[in-house]
């Protein structure tokens, strides 16, 4: 074994090899997830983690598409399943499932809510002018949770907006 052989192959300090890296873009990032096999994303930058499907605990007289609440790190998170917000097909939780935690901060408050999903899919690259305003004929999705449209292959990947998912409608109890 020849250490100076070995060392002439150590990066000196301020020298790196970026070969094969492919993820430096100059658009925006996007978590992608799926829903009933369509597929939807949310601003990558507002993903605090992806956890793995959990039983959470139930809040009383909480509207249904709220499973409840579970406790990360010392910080209570609550837990709504996207299928039963937007009313697309039945909820299931199978291994696939996961719980995709959005932090949102604005002026005025910060929140962390987690979401249901059936599964995670892949992060999109998208430039500004890829990204397409979605119609405003009816649909699954209420149009102002939509940020745009992003063409992918043959399918097509809707931005939701992690701001009005944040949003909890006010719930009366009947």
């Amino acid at each position: 074994m020849d250490i100076q052989a070995l060392a002439k192959d150590i990066p000196v300090e301020g020298e790196y090899s970026l070969e094969g890296i492919d993820f430096i873009t100059s658009g925006e990032q996007y978590l992608t997830f799926l829903l009933e096999n369509e597929q939807y994303a949310v601003d990558i930058l507002c993903v605090e983690e992806i956890r793995s499907w959990e039983k959470p605990t139930r809040i009383p007289n909480s509207p249904s598409y709220v499973k409840g609440v579970i406790n990360m790190r010392g910080v209570i998170v609550p837990i709504i399943d996207l299928r039963l917000k937007f009313g697309i097909g039945k909820p299931e939780y199978t291994e696939t499932t996961v719980v995709i935690v959005l932090s949102y901060e604005s002026d005025e408050h910060s929140r962390t809510i987690g979401f249901v999903v059936d599964a995670v899919s892949d992060v999109l690259n998208a430039e500004e002018n890829e990204i397409k305003n979605a119609p405003t004929l009816g649909g699954v999705i209420p149009h102002h949770y939509v940020d745009g449209l992003v063409n992918v292959g043959d399918g097509v990947v809707t931005l939701l907006s992690v701001e009005e998912l944040q949003q909890i409608e006010a719930h009366s109890i009947g």
